[in-house]
């Protein structure tokens, strides 16, 4: 460190020390003071602190004598233009009767030279002065009341730490670090430009808003890159977006490590890279890239560099054809282009930066021994030069140099009561010899004034400006210049949601494409399809998986497969739910029709069965076989084939109620009929002769049988039906895919018990039936109710077990199958032998026949 800042850091420590005191020390400078490169006196002071040079070299240390002063060089037309846009303002207030009227503005210009060494320098000469003797307590007003600067978010922070100690308000036009908005740390500080709290957050939403979930990060490393990028990947992150890799450059890196960044971008499967970066880290980025040829990059900017003339006006704006960033809004400064074009070395001879900037914009050199250089005349006119110094068409930052200017001169203007700015004109101001900083500060926090612009200026709890942005895209015009084009906007005082828009303007990207380019790390998962995270790796690459089963998404790049609700099934692509298919058994399948046909075949038969009975009603068989009987037990088979039919279809309240209470009945009715055939062949083949002497069982004996039988299965089938009757069911639980719409039993005792008390009827038939099966007789008919019976349970008991065990429309078909072989095996058993007796063998269809006792083979 030099001998200068380290008396001046002895100065602040002596005023620390003293400044309370009564009787402190007089202040006397040991060292060497800071000269401003541009000043002008007044009866107030501002000070400046720009990066006029952007190029600082640092002398060897030897720890043995007096280290050399740092040495800046490089000048910076766009610093400059910012310096004297502020001596402008400065110029135009002095003008003006009615801001600050008889009160003149004066001004000291430093050189921070974008670097935190010369900054504290810096703040030391404004604070100072230049007088080697103060002459006075050290207790002394500082030489400026308020400074204008810095440039970078590192210089101003350096600047603050000192500078704050004495509350001497900072107003910075370009320092965006959101770590500046600490009123607690920083309670002195102001800014004209809105902070990277936003600019980050803005930029990932416009990262999110294009579709680009990759990204690649460049930052610079100081206090500016580091936590706009910081803020920057929080937002991103809860945008979704993810960042490939961040590496952070400063400008005095050297050559090696610019190039391993560079390396860096250029392997990166990113596509899109949101660079954070001051111009200084900018331009030697840009001139590694250029030496490894880096192209096809879509650039995303911080407004540090977005707007920057000079870089789209180089070689390398090839490079960033295209870039997208936000910047403050652009506005017209009256005036401020003649201002500029007027600057001259004449103005001050004496004046090494303005000796520096003509010749380094002219290219010629003041001093005649330069060899192969031309002689510089100051005759040489501006208005030929197109060049960041004299190009007004983008005063962006610029335009924060004057608000900010104005912005002390309205506080001074209200702490000096001098009326109401704009109203009062020649009105004399109430001058103090001792301006408090303090003062200085709090009329700064309130001020509240309109430019002729238009534009309003005032800062918020945090010294802030409101943040509203321009998203501008660099997009050549037809003379092949690179313009700024506003695309959208984003205005962070608007609701979530409604801050970010886009004006419709077509948007040119990387290389010049009209297409936008896609930056992802995983392709996007289709409607069907949801992301899942591979291990090790981040979010934003995925694998896409399909939905299961019922699950669909209907959007790209889905987190998460949604669940069909209970009556919806997802569709072949799963994208949407769809209802499900409902199942029954229909007439119009196969199977239903099938069974329908075996029905209807079965009760023709019947009929058929029963037009022979009775077109041999009189005959010794028919008459034999109990012939009321025979007829009602053709009856009921008929409506046993019938009763399938109540089984197919879609089940109905009615239906439902009908199928089994009908099925239950009718084959009660059966069996009942049964029941009384077997007692009557039983008694009639144990008579003994005469007749008379055994009692017969007669035929209203055996209707009361019958009877009775049935209304017993009537009485089970209401007390059903009035406690728990069958109803439609959807069944959902059986086959998620589908829906089975199914006849639930309502009360399963109350099925089971009007099965249980047919197959009581049917056992009871079968022992009676097989204990005549022996009894002699040409035609012994307990024989054929044996076979019949035998069939009849057979199938009834393996109809539980698959009953229980049939999916969906199965449990009805297998019922349905089991009424039908019943009814069938009934049928052929009883009826078929007696058929085929009338039809085929009529010789054996005589009474002496008939009455034949021979013996009869065994089963």
């Amino acid at each position: 460190m030099s001998d200068c800042v380290s008396v001046m850091l002895l100065f602040v420590l002596f005023m620390g020390a003293f400044g309370a005191e009564e009787d402190a020390v007089l202040c006397e400078m040991l060292g060497s003071p800071e000269f401003p490169v541009l000043s002008k006196d007044g009866d107030i002071t501002i000070g400046g602190a720009f990066s006029i040079h952007s190029q600082i070299s640092k002398p060897p240390l030897s720890f043995t004598g007096t280290p050399e002063p740092l040495a800046c060089s490089r000048i910076n037309f766009r610093e400059f233009r910012f310096a004297q846009t502020m001596i402008f303002a400065i110029e135009e207030i002095n003008n003006s009767s009615s801001l600050l009227p008889n009160i003149s503005i004066g001004y000291k210009v430093f050189d921070s030279c974008g670097s935190t060494l010369p900054s504290t320098r810096t703040v030391m000469g404004l604070m100072n002065g230049e007088e080697k003797t103060l002459g006075k307590k050290c207790s002394g007003q500082s030489s400026v009341h308020a400074i204008i600067g810095a440039s970078e978010s590192s210089s101003t922070i350096v600047m603050l730490q000192i500078s704050g100690i004495f509350q001497i308000p900072v107003i910075s036009h370009f320092a965006t670090c959101a770590c500046l908005s600490n009123r607690k740390a920083y309670p002195s500080f102001f800014r004209t430009i809105p902070s990277d709290y936003y600019q980050s957050r803005a930029l990932a939403k416009l990262v999110k808003h294009l579709g680009w979930t990759w990204v690649g990060a460049v930052r610079s490393d100081n206090d500016y890159g580091n936590n706009g990028m910081a803020t920057f990947i929080t937002a991103a992150s809860q945008e979704g977006v993810c960042i490939e890799y961040s590496e952070a450059i400063s400008r005095t890196d050297p050559t090696g490590q610019i190039a391993r960044v560079v390396r860096v971008i250029r392997s990166g499967s990113a596509r899109v890279l949101v660079a954070f970066l001051a111009q200084g880290e900018m331009d030697i980025l840009l001139e590694e890239a250029l030496n490894q040829n880096m192209t096809g990059l879509q650039w995303v900017g911080s407004e540090s560099w977005i707007t920057a003339g000079h870089l789209a006006n180089m070689r390398y704006s090839a490079i960033l054809a295209g870039s997208l960033g936000f910047t403050i809004r652009k506005t017209k400064i009256k005036g401020l282009k003649e201002f500029l074009l007027q600057v001259n070395p004449s103005q001050d001879p004496q004046n090494n930066v303005l000796r520096e900037f003509w010749e380094a914009t002219f290219g010629c050199s003041f001093q005649s021994s330069v060899h192969g250089q031309t002689q510089c005349s100051g005759s040489e006119s501006l208005q030929d030069i197109n060049n960041p110094f004299t190009d007004v068409s983008e005063l962006r930052i610029s335009n924060n140099v004057y608000k900010a200017v104005y912005a002390v001169a309205h506080a001074m203007h209200d702490m000096l009561k001098c009326g109401q700015s704009g109203e009062v004109v020649n009105q004399s101001c109430t001058w103090k010899d001792h301006l408090e900083p303090k003062e200085i500060v709090k009329h700064l926090q309130d001020v509240d004034f309109t430019l002729q612009s238009g534009e309003r200026v005032y800062f918020d709890g945090n010294g802030d400006p409101a943040a509203a942005y321009e998203l501008v895209n660099w997009q050549k015009n037809r003379a092949g210049d690179t313009v700024f084009v506003a695309v959208g906007s984003y205005d962070a005082s608007l609701p979530n949601g409604k801050q970010f828009t886009m004006n419709g303007i077509k948007i040119i990207w990387a290389a010049e494409s009209l297409k936008r380019p896609q930056s992802v790390c995983s392709d996007s998962c289709l409607p069907g399809f949801r992301q899942a995270v591979i291990k090790g790796k981040p979010i934003c690459c995925f694998s896409c998986v399909a939905c299961a089963a019922g699950e669909i998404s209907n959007s790209n790049n889905s987190a998460e497969c949604s669940r069909c609700p209970l009556e919806y099934w997802s569709n072949k692509d799963h994208s949407q739910c769809v209802p499900k298919v409902i199942e029954f058994l229909s007439y119009g399948e196969t199977m239903g029709a099938l069974l329908t046909f075996f029905s209807l075949f079965g009760a023709s038969l019947t009929l058929v069965v029963s037009c022979v009975f009775f077109r041999f009603r009189h005959t010794p068989l028919v008459k034999a076989s109990n012939s009321e009987l025979s007829f009602l037990l053709l009856f009921s088979l008929t409506l046993c084939f019938l009763c399938a039919l109540t089984f197919i279809g879609r089940p109905s309240e009615w239906s439902c109620m009908l199928r089994h209470t009908a099925f239950g009945i009718t084959f009660a009715l059966c069996m009942s009929c049964i029941l009384a055939k077997t007692i009557a062949v039983v008694l009639a083949f144990k008579a003994k002769r005469p007749v008379n002497t055994i009692p017969q069982c007669s035929a209203p004996l055996q209707r009361t049988s019958v009877l009775s039988c049935t209304l017993l299965q009537v009485l089970v089938c209401v007390l059903w039906l009035t406690i728990a009757p069958p109803f439609p069911y959807k069944n959902t639980a059986h086959a998620a895919e589908r829906i089975i719409l199914e006849c639930d039993l309502g009360s399963p005792v109350g099925f089971w018990a009007v099965l249980g008390y047919i197959g009581f009827l049917a056992v009871l038939c079968f022992i009676l039936a097989f204990l005549a099966r022996k009894l002699p007789d040409n035609f012994n008919e307990a024989k054929f109710i044996t076979f019949s019976m035998l069939i009849f349970c057979a199938v009834w008991v393996t109809f539980i077990p698959a009953y229980v065990s049939s999916p969906g429309k199965f449990t009805v078909a297998v019922e349905i199958f089991a009424i039908l072989a019943s009814s069938f095996g009934l049928l052929f058993c009883i009826y078929a032998p007696k058929c085929y007796i009338l039809l085929l063998k009529p010789e054996r269809n005589t009474k002496k026949h008939m009455m034949g006792r021979n013996p009869s083979k065994s089963l």
